[in-house]
């Protein structure tokens, strides 16, 4: 079997692959990089020209990018169940809200956290349209339940609930009720738990403060 190396940072997009690599269970070797350091350094730059995090490599196959590191190690472990198979129709369903969390989701909360909004005389210039039509969207993509496809569980719940997690964290996302409730039954779920223990743990810990005497 192709090795599994994962290349990281703890505070980063890294914890949705890492939640993902979980969900997989397959064994993976984990090496964290340093932002403006090894992140940047010509070894890690030979296999993401970008110099950020996430990145995974599989066998002789590098893939960048937090949806798209979903989407392959679904399609790379089939037997895993983390999505719908060629022909079913669900199969649809699941690129279309990654996808839409990846363009849309992503481009229009950060727009918002950096005040850099398309004016809603210029918003047919932008994919995410307006920042109001794209979270009401997110928020029909989540309301059939329990997740994206229904009854299964897939890599798109990973990553759509990892978007709507942080951004209702961060405060760039509402905290509507049902992206609460979806979220709450996501993060009960083994694997979820077992990466954020692990990120949490290889997150640098502050230096103790001098007391005064």
């Amino acid at each position: 079997m192709p090795s599994l190396t994962f290349y990281t940072n703890p505070r980063s997009r890294g914890r949705v692959a890492r939640w993902m690599l979980e969900e997989v269970g397959e064994p993976y070797e984990t090496v964290i990089l340093d932002y403006g350091t090894t992140m940047k350094g010509a070894e890690y730059l030979a296999i993401n020209p970008m110099g950020k995090v996430p990145a995974i490599k599989h066998g002789d196959t590098v893939v960048t990018e937090a949806a798209a590191i979903c989407a392959y190690l679904a399609d790379a472990f089939p037997e895993k169940g983390l999505a719908p198979p060629l022909g079913d129709p669900r199969r649809g369903t699941y690129f279309r809200w990654l996808f839409f969390a990846a363009g849309c989701v992503e481009a229009a909360v950060t727009s918002k956290a950096l005040g850099l909004l398309a004016p809603a005389d210029k918003k047919q210039m932008v994919g995410y349209g307006s920042y109001e039509e794209t979270i009401d969207a997110l928020e029909r993509a989540v309301s059939a339940g329990p997740y994206i496809c229904g009854d299964q569980f897939t890599a798109a719940d990973v990553y759509v609930g990892s978007q709507i997690g942080w951004g209702m964290m961060f405060g760039t996302i509402d905290k509507r009720p049902l992206f609460e409730d979806y979220v709450a039954r996501l993060q009960f779920r083994p694997a979820a738990q077992r990466a954020n223990q692990l990120d949490d743990e290889a997150t640098p810990k502050p230096e103790p403060q001098p007391q005064p005497a």
